[in-house]
């Protein structure tokens, strides 16, 4: 999808009242069975979405809300990728993070179930969900730019700790879950939140030698095809100065 289709389709909802940037979290995956009025996983819309869609396949191809630099739009693209999903893609520019893609990833895993990303294991399926909340509750939210920004000329120092503190547990918890991912050897929901938080510790210049674990997993996870296409450097609103 080129921008300019994006932009036109984004400012037809946007007309429409479906869709503003006082009521959507990114990402937002957007059913084409569902009322347009309700059509979005956003924080605003979450629960009337679990009541009313049906687990089934999509009828048409599903809209994607995504900014490249969200992570939390990155584990959905990721997940996308995996299930084989084809959809549109609207660049939407917020700077801000969402708070609901494991919501959407969930639904992803009940409507399109392979390749899995939750194991069959009851153990294994605990552990999977046991680092991805780690991750998306624990270590990104207190580096979104909301927060950065309000620490002013501190910032840098602030995402540093807060991403060496919870990656010394993660390191901790990998060292026995891990095979060649975050648990065992299939690609898991974990996985989908480990490589974006990975890139934003790049981002932020910590130092990765104290956590081998997580090093080798992330090495592993951007080999695969499904992470390279979703990559943040090679999304249609990726700024040319930070593409592959």
């Amino acid at each position: 999808m080129r921008d300019s289709d994006g932009a036109q389709i984004r400012n037809s909802y946007l007309q429409k009242g479906a869709l503003s940037p006082a009521n959507i979290a990114l990402p937002c995956l957007r059913v084409p069975e569902m009322p347009s009025a309700h059509a979005f996983f956003s924080l605003n819309t979450i629960l009337w979405c679990f009541q009313h869609i049906t687990l089934s396949s999509f009828s048409s191809q599903p809209i994607l809300y995504s900014y490249f630099r969200s992570s939390c739009s990155w584990r959905v693209r990721i997940a996308l990728a995996l299930k084989g999903i084809s959809y549109d893609l609207v660049p939407v520019n917020l700077i801000k993070d969402g708070g609901q893609q494991l919501a959407i990833i969930n639904y992803l895993e009940e409507t399109h179930p392979n390749p899995r990303l939750l194991p069959q294991d009851p153990k294994k399926r605990a552990q999977v969900r046991m680092i991805a909340d780690h991750i998306v509750s624990g270590i990104q939210p207190l580096q979104n730019l909301s927060v950065l920004k309000q620490m002013g000329e501190k910032k840098m120092e602030w995402a540093q700790n807060c991403i060496t503190s919870g990656f010394q547990a993660l390191e901790q918890i990998l060292q026995h879950t891990a095979g060649r991912y975050c648990v065992g050897d299939e690609v898991s929901m974990a996985d989908l939140c480990l490589a974006p938080q990975v890139a934003n510790a790049e981002r932020f210049k910590v130092d990765m030698g104290p956590y081998p674990t997580i090093t080798r997993i992330n090495k592993a996870l951007l080999e695969l095809e499904a992470f390279k296409i979703s990559h943040p450097s090679r999304q249609p609103d990726t700024p040319a100065e930070l593409r592959a």
